[in-house]
């Protein structure tokens, strides 16, 4: 059976080429749309297996809306564009597209963008299912042990963790002939660790009395409804639900979903899974599906908990006997990563995910933030990590030499070239290439590693043939890519090639709470060097280090430590040589810093509000001044956590 395309095209002669193309090539192809309105009433009839997207479309509503609504209901689709600026790049990425083609494009291009669309939808789906099964199978294995209750759902924590994140899930049980509910907190500390909080230490972390907490639990109504609650949805809850109010004041959580199982009979007990994160957008429909396919396995779980541990639960006095456990499932590289602060282990949790996979990866932050540390640990956890690992810095290589360093040459293809030379491409068959610096390189070669990834094949510089590779790409650059192709320094086609699955690394400077772990590793480390005993930093150091801003992040860190162990005396460190930066500098090492997607997006919206003194709609508001439905920026204000009342 045909594999059935829609083209949503204004442009008739573009659309109608397209459609040549594809007839030609044994699609299908629908009746072709030109706006949004009647992309949909199309797709209602025809049920196209793939949707090829202009992202400026006649009418109020974008190519970028119309994606939204397919990203919902799962259908695969592509981006044609002649150009973005980097605003309506930011809009298109969100929705997760399957592909994006540069007008003008070649037809083999648009064979190649089609076939590697519909080959990653089916992985999606496919790998969706692996992802259930596998939870599946780790939960009815919990059903047959014996172990705690406290154990059983500490295991179930970590068997749902990795593929719906969260900071702390409150686990919720309540007789039928009671108004109230009982439970606690599993709060996550590390990438396998958990504090089971009861409402001894909920009162300690809170700083509140248990009396004050049993009232705010008494006031609190029993979650009867499955759904979930970004940013402010959830800050709405909070009048109805005074639990979740101070669960958000005091741990900082800014989004939540609820998922709560009824009794199966007048005498059982009803429960409630309760998920919570610190980002203001951490859940979304697609993760609440998920979670009422594994309904009957968790539901299992829970009820193989004997009736004498649930009433242990219902004390509401209840103190956690095991205050800190965990649940193994990190790969051994994952311990190697230092730091149990969310950022970092919301990166530990998206490596775990796509290390096993054949994922594309480009890794984003700042330099010294750990970019090639992450890349190899990705490789060392996938199916490859028998083959090679070959990493190419590409700000170190000079432009005349990159295409044969990336591609190799033959003997003779150009002065110097005394015998024939493997690529570095060639090297990495079978294994894993980590391009890192990617920004970096030139524009004409960024049509040639385009061409590479999308056909799989390379051809050394003065060969007439080609080479047939199979190699996973991890890219890496401290570039804001985004500002890049909106500047026309870095293509936008191969952009959305290599973000397919993006890890942005925090700076140091966004995890305080780090630096000590950090500081006596380094420590550790340096001591077996030189052959020192130093046992740690002085408390005025490690004031020092608080307050510093790291603009050289772990890399800096790393350095300073060695230096230091090189230099002291005795058995503390109790002197380091810190930067002096004035005002000026820092408020210039600031500016300068690579910031990410988001915070441009955030600061930008920040400043249009500034001069719309809050008005987000109507006339001379943000709105109109930022060119969007009034729908579209109160979701881009949720998502960025800006509040609905703009205060200087």
């Amino acid at each position: 059976m045909k594999k059935k395309v829609l083209i949503v095209e204004d442009q008739f002669v573009e659309a109608d080429y397209l459609k040549l193309m594809l007839t030609k090539a044994g699609y299908a192809v629908c009746e072709i749309a030109r706006s949004v309105a009647e992309a949909l009433e199309i797709i209602k009839v025809e049920e196209p297996s793939l949707v090829l997207i202009d992202i400026f479309l006649k009418g109020k509503l974008t190519g970028i809306d119309l994606a939204r609504q397919l990203k919902e209901e799962g259908m695969a689709f592509i981006y044609l564009s002649a150009n973005s600026n980097e605003e309506v790049l930011t809009a298109a990425k969100a929705t997760e597209p399957y592909g994006f083609l540069v007008k003008p494009f070649r037809e083999k291009d648009l064979m190649i963008a089609l076939e590697i669309a519909f080959y990653r939808h089916e992985e999606s789906k496919e790998a969706s299912w692996r992802v259930e099964m596998k939870v599946q199978k780790a939960l009815n294995r919990i059903v047959a042990t014996g172990d705690s209750w406290t154990n059983k759902l500490i295991a179930t924590a970590s068997a749902l963790q990795q593929y719906l994140p969260f900071d702390c899930l409150a686990v919720k049980f309540k007789p039928v002939e009671q108004q109230t509910f009982s439970g606690c907190l599993f709060l996550r500390t590390g990438f396998d660790e958990y504090q089971v909080v009861g409402i001894t230490e909920l009162s300690t972390i809170s700083r509140l009395q248990v009396a004050e907490i049993e009232q705010v639990l008494r006031s609190t109504p029993v979650d009867h409804t499955a759904g979930w609650y970004n940013g402010d949805d959830f800050t709405a809850l909070f009048p109805a639900h005074p639990m979740k109010a101070m669960m958000a004041k005091t741990f900082g959580f800014g989004s939540n979903l609820v998922f709560p199982f009824s009794a199966a009979s007048p005498d059982s007990v009803s429960f409630s899974l309760s998920f919570f994160r610190r980002l203001s957008d951490g859940y979304s429909a697609e993760k609440l599906d998920w979670l009422f396919r594994l309904q009957q396995p968790l539901h299992a779980v829970l009820n193989s908990i004997s009736q004498a541990q649930k009433e242990e639960a219902f004390t509401m006095h209840y103190q956690a006997s095991v205050p800190t456990a965990s649940a193994s499932r990190s790969a051994p590289c994952l311990q190697e990563i230092i730091g149990t602060s969310p950022s970092i282990l919301n990166v530990m949790d998206l490596v775990s995910q796509v290390a096993t996979s054949e994922t594309s990866v480009l890794i984003l932050g700042e330099s010294g933030t750990g970019k090639e540390k992450i890349a190899s640990c990705i490789h060392t956890s996938s199916g490859r990590k028998n083959e090679a690992f070959i990493k190419v810095n590409c700000a170190a290589l000079p432009p005349s030499l990159i295409e044969s360093e990336l591609f190799g040459h033959e003997k003779g293809a150009f002065t110097g070239a005394i015998e024939r030379r493997i690529g570095k491409f060639e090297q990495a068959h079978n294994g894993t290439i980590f391009l890192d610096e990617i920004g970096e390189l030139p524009l004409e070669l960024q049509v040639k590693l385009l061409r590479v990834l999308q056909e799989k094949e390379v051809e050394r510089v003065g060969s007439r043939s080609v080479l047939k590779i199979d190699v996973r790409i991890i890219a890496a650059t401290n570039r804001n890519l985004e500002r890049e192709v909106a500047a026309g320094k870095f293509r936008l086609d191969l952009y959305y090639r290599l973000n397919v699955f993006p890890i942005l690394l925090p700076p140091l400077r966004e995890r305080p709470d780090d630096l000590p772990a950090l500081t006596a590793h380094f420590i550790e480390q340096f001591n077996r060097r030189a052959g020192k005993k130093i046992k740690a930093v002085s408390a005025a150091v490690a004031q020092k280090f608080a307050t510093y801003k790291w603009p050289g992040n772990i890399r800096e860190l790393e350095h300073l430590i060695e230096r230091s162990v090189l230099l002291c005396k005795g058995q503390i460190i109790d002197d380091v040589s810190l930067p002096e930066f004035s005002n000026e500098t820092q408020n210039a090492v600031a500016e300068t810093r690579t910031k990410t997607m988001e915070e441009n997006e955030r600061d930008h919206i920040l400043s249009v509000l500034k001069l719309c003194n809050g008005k987000v709609w109507g006339p001379g508001a943000a709105a109109e001044m930022l060119n969007l439905p009034p729908s579209t920026l109160k979701s881009r204000m949720n998502k960025l956590g800006i509040k609905k009342v703009f205060t200087e």
